[in-house]
């Protein structure tokens, strides 16, 4: 991190750090880590939840087939707004695939070698996507275990990769076919199974919250919405900034405190007020290593604004 404006302090009278945050604030800009059980689609599970919370918005990112469980964040508020980036984190899976015939191992590596790195991964009929050829970058694709006719594999992708796809491409390889029997979702970018709640969790938090007065199981599982982008380089503005970007204006030089070094122009930075609010996503739009020289000029448009216009008291003037 580069410190640009070493004796600089925010005014404890605006704004207040994340985890400070009441549970109405937390609902109106935060997330849940859903573990999704077998059985509801996507949509479904995001619609009850909102319709138990009695809220308008409330959506998910990443669908999962009915029959998949497993990590699923579900946005709420404005902070669906972000919902193409918690679409595009690589996701990790574990499938149980079951195979129509007997196979060595040597065969098998051979099939799954050809099926790591970039392959195409063609969505099948029964999604709800255009059907169309491209490709999906595969991490890994290893086994874990075999018992007779069945293999549990370990899948970690590209986001919108097809695991469906996989077994199926899998079969023609061997020139056999594979089914796909069961899929976990293990983790999405940063957050893993052990991070999520059971739907009957979510039910009892509300419940308690709306019928005993008791917030604090909802406290823990609302996540404020800092948590979604922590794998983004941080940039961190003052006070007048952070009230300039939440009515859509640019990051100018003069309101930085803080840059990390190392990224380029066109990169996807987060903006942080220096109580470690979120005030929006943003494109730089010159590389970091070239800020210390500058005393003026636009250091990076927001793409996503997050933090409520107003939170910071307005430091310009209207032009008549």
């Amino acid at each position: 991190m580069i410190v640009l404006s070493k004796d600089f302090t925010t005014n404890p009278e605006h704004g207040k750090d994340p985890d400070s945050r009441s549970l109405e604030e937390r609902l109106a800009s935060g997330f849940i880590l859903l573990d999704k059980p077998k059985g509801p689609t996507s949509h479904q599970v995001s619609a009850w939840v909102r319709d138990l919370l009695g809220m308008d918005k409330l959506g998910h990112g990443g669908t999962l087939d009915p029959f998949a469980t497993g990590v699923l964040p579900l946005l709420c508020g404005n902070v669906m707004r972000l919902t193409s980036k918690v679409l595009t984190h690589n996701k990790t899976y574990i499938a149980v695939l079951k195979m129509s015939r007997e196979f060595t191992t040597d065969e098998l590596e051979n099939a799954m070698s050809r099926l790591r790195g970039k392959i195409f991964n063609v969505p099948p009929e029964i999604s709800a996507v255009k059907v169309q050829v491209r490709t999906r970058t595969i991490h890994e694709f290893s086994v874990l275990d075999e018992s007779e006719n069945l293999i549990i594999v370990k899948i970690t992708c590209e986001a919108g990769t097809y695991v469906r796809t996989m077994a199926r491409d899998l079969g023609l390889l061997m020139n056999q076919k594979v089914d796909l029997v069961e899929l976990r979702r293990e983790s999405s970018g940063d957050f893993k199974l052990e991070h999520c709640v059971s739907l009957q969790e979510v039910a009892d938090a509300i419940y308690l919250w709306k019928e005993k007065g008791d917030e604090s199981a909802m406290l823990r599982i609302v996540h404020p919405v800092e948590k979604i982008v922590q794998d983004l380089p941080a940039i961190y503005v003052k006070d007048s900034a952070a009230a300039a970007l939440s009515h859509g204006a640019p990051l100018l030089r003069p309101g930085i405190v803080k840059v990390p070094t190392g990224w380029t122009k066109g990169s996807n930075v987060a903006l942080f007020t220096c109580k470690n609010e979120l005030v929006a996503i943003a494109e730089l739009l010159c590389d970091t290593a070239s800020i210390k020289a500058m005393s003026e000029g636009e250091i990076a448009k927001p793409s996503s604004v997050i933090m409520k216009a107003d939170t910071y008291p307005r430091m310009w003037t209207k032009s008549e």
